[in-house]
């Protein structure tokens, strides 16, 4: 459980400063590009109960669809039937594009970043069924799955992995 962890942290910390080429399903602004014009209604595909298999568990996230200029999640990594981390993200409407920030959380909702601190992703490009965010992709396989895309520093190692969520019925 620690390695998932010191995974999750180390990637958020150094997603910004690798280079666009490198990964096949996620890219990057280049230095001084600005993010393009977007709203939630481009991405509302994203909205839903997802849930995956990841790191030896069981990821799950609920997506909720825009209301108020943004959308959020709440999501959870299982192991052995016990929560490893929680996760709580929002995309927002944000001068005119959109702007994806996350907060970690240990089992007991302790934060791991700082207070005031969030991890944010800068769109970088919008396709019918893409959304690039820096070093984040969400690709929309149909209406009841859902790839994801993130750039990972596996010790000193970047490497782009792919989560895979169907949809949960109710």
């Amino acid at each position: 459980m620690k390695t998932i962890l010191t995974a999750f942290i180390i990637l958020f910390f150094t997603i910004n400063t690798i280079g666009q080429s490198q990964f096949q399903n996620t890219i990057f602004l280049k230095e001084n590009q600005k993010s393009p014009k977007a709203t939630l209604e481009d991405i509302k595909w994203i909205a839903g109960h997802w849930r995956g298999e990841a790191f030896g568990g069981i990821t799950e996230g609920v997506w909720t669809p825009p209301l108020g200029g943004s959308m959020m999640s709440a999501f959870k990594v299982v192991q052995k039937n016990k929560v490893s981390f929680y996760e709580i993200l929002t995309i927002v409407e944000e001068n005119g594009s959109l702007i994806l920030r996350l907060k970690h959380f240990h089992p007991d909702l302790k934060g791991w970043e700082e207070k005031t601190e969030t991890i944010d992703f800068k769109l970088v490009k919008i396709t019918p069924n893409k959304v690039f965010f820096n070093g984040y992709t969400f690709e929309k396989v149909s209406d009841n799955e859902i790839n994801e895309y993130v750039v990972i520093d596996m010790g000193g190692e970047k490497k782009e992995m792919k989560f895979n969520f169907k949809g949960v019925s109710k």
